[in-house]
């Protein structure tokens, strides 16, 4: 089997080849891949959101028909989970897991927007939601951290 560039992006590095909740697999691996980033310096994790945003436009095209979304795609789980860290501030186990939690909740509820943008056709339909949902998790980890329920 040869290396297939789009593929190995679309699957967030083969993360969503996970043969159990690839969407949820694919989350865990951003989340952990942002939690190093919070680590590092957290505003890393925009440049992330922006690259996993772009390789998905470029992706999904060359590995999904426009009426289809497949499981596996799960570069779109990476681009709203690193959005959806990026109010947190600093590393922590506690912010990481709640903004894990948060965009599952919202990517897999799909509430109002959330779902209308989910049934549009094609890459932007398949990205578009998930970043939708990240949002939503950033603004309710943002009011946490004002609230003092996160540090």
């Amino acid at each position: 089997m040869r290396f297939d560039l789009p593929h190995c992006i679309a699957s967030g590095f083969y993360s969503g080849r996970s043969p159990k909740a690839p969407g949820t697999a694919g989350s865990l691996a951003a989340a952990l891949i942002g939690a190093g980033l919070l680590a590092l310096a957290p505003v890393l994790l925009w440049p992330a959101c922006l690259a996993a945003t772009t390789a998905g436009f470029w992706a999904v095209p060359r590995v999904a028909t426009a009426d289809e979304d497949p499981g596996w795609v799960v570069i779109d789980e990476f681009a709203g989970q690193f959005l959806a860290m990026t109010t947190l501030g600093h590393f922590t186990w506690q912010g990481v897991a709640a903004a894990f939690v948060l965009f599952r909740l919202f990517d897999i509820a799909k509430p109002g927007p959330i779902g209308c943008i989910d049934r549009q056709r094609g890459a932007f339909g398949i990205m578009a939601d998930d970043l939708f949902a990240g949002a939503a998790a950033a603004l309710i980890l943002l009011a946490a951290r004002h609230l003092g329920y996160l540090p």
